[in-house]
């Protein structure tokens, strides 16, 4: 009999800046949001504060000063380096068809035998050893329940590892878990759900699964279903992404349409470079900016702009010379921005190609590329870019307590003295 678990790293972004900074452990750590604008993460220590999460940083400012909280800036590269190492660490412990990577600190397993419990806390034990990361496994029969599980096992100082396979230890768990606590319960339907007077997962557990459905669907019958221990969720394969997003604020609100174009190219290239990654081509794009929406005291204005190609592509230039175009076409002068966006649609695999009687893509270009991801990769980030990407970059968003990179760049290696 098979067993679902969920492995969530401890306060992620936390405990990634600790794994380089032994000093760090048992004091107060929290991390901030682009522009340091919002507290995002916090080790246990600072949640005991009081700090709450997404709390505005100027507004808990003298508190965390006065706390002596460590405060860094989010550190995206490193966080996602750190991920990898602890995906990686898992595979080597589970089939790669039973594992699901659910976001950057968080995968689904499927496990099978008499020990899975034993196991679980080995899996757990080798991803602290290995990368220096703590992580919480939730264990029980649906990929649901798991999730509650984790709720638990966070909880659990010595273990951090929950089984909830067994009926009373089910049932004596979700009698205390709210609706909205619930994996996959969105705030509409958690308000819906006390409407009927159903208040926590026992009660949706125990509820009639044809009414829940009749009212709100077959998404929250198949939870009940879950609840119950009837697997309807199984381990998902990865799947390439149907859309690559990336925006950013900037560190300071620009006019200059320049500076526009430079953050423009950065983020067109980091896009190509995700999509390349999945092996994929992109047959549109999208562009947009925006003023600061929080600012009522300045003119406001927000435009996008889509472009849809003759055939697919992952060309970086060939992308930046398209949204450069766009954003020519969408920028107005007397506006100060505080954000720009690209957005790659309509991706399609590299191994399907759909052909065009007057366009060809060059096959010269795609080594290219490849090229000189190889050369980031190995040299380090941006080491070959494009001109229009700008090298002062003066767009670029405001990190005051950035922590070096350590595994990502050969400049930030720690030093063993």
């Amino acid at each position: 009999m098979h067993a679902f678990g969920l492995i969530d790293c401890n306060n992620f972004y936390a405990s990634c800046e600790r794994v380089f900074q032994p000093k760090l452990k048992n004091s107060p750590v929290v991390v901030l949001s682009n522009n340091d604008g919002c507290i995002i993460a916090r080790s246990e220590e600072a949640k005991s504060l009081g700090i709450p999460m997404g709390a505005p940083y100027y507004k808990y400012k003298d508190c965390l000063e006065k706390n002596h909280v460590n405060i860094f800036s989010s550190n995206y590269e490193l966080y996602g380096d750190m991920s990898e190492r602890v995906m990686d660490s898992i595979r080597i412990m589970v089939e790669k068809n039973n594992i699901e990577v659910y976001s950057i600190d968080e995968a689904f397993i499927k496990l099978s035998g008499d020990n899975i419990s034993e196991y679980a806390k080995k899996i757990s034990s080798n991803i602290m050893q290995w990368t220096g990361i703590p992580t919480s496994i939730g264990i029980s029969n649906t990929k649901t329940l798991s999730k509650i599980a984790n709720h638990v096992a966070k909880k659990i100082a010595e273990e951090n590892v929950f089984d909830m396979r067994d009926e009373k230890i089910k049932e004596k768990v979700m009698k205390k878990l709210p609706v909205n606590k619930i994996w996959g319960i969105s705030t509409g339907w958690s308000e819906k759900l006390r409407n009927l007077d159903i208040h926590t997962a026992l009660e949706l557990r125990d509820a009639d699964s044809n009414f829940i459905r009749k009212k709100l669907g077959v998404v929250v019958e198949r939870i009940v279903l879950e609840l119950r221990g009837i697997s309807c969720l199984d381990i998902e394969k990865y799947k390439n992404k149907k859309s690559i997003i990336v925006s950013k604020s900037f560190g300071t609100l620009i006019t200059d349409i320049n500076l526009l174009e430079q953050a423009l190219s950065n983020h067109v290239s980091r896009a190509c470079e995700k999509l390349r990654i999945q092996n994929s081509k992109a047959k549109s794009i999208s562009i947009f900016i925006q003023t600061n929406k929080f600012r009522k005291d300045l003119p406001q204005y927000r435009a996008s702009k889509h472009h849809v190609l003759e055939l697919p592509s992952s060309d970086t230039g060939k992308l930046i010379k398209i949204s450069k175009n766009l954003l020519n076409i969408i920028f107005r002068n007397n506006y100060m921005y505080s954000k720009c966006g690209v957005t790659l649609q309509d991706i399609s695999s590299n191994n399907y190609e759909q052909k065009h009687m007057f366009e060809k893509n060059d096959p010269i270009i795609d080594i290219l590329m490849k090229r000189v991801d190889s050369l980031n990769s190995y040299l380090g980030k941006n080491s070959v870019f494009h001109a229009s990407q700008g090298t002062t970059k003066e767009w670029k968003m405001k990190r005051k307590n950035l922590s070096p990179c350590y595994t990502t760049n050969w400049k930030s290696l720690p030093l063993v003295r």
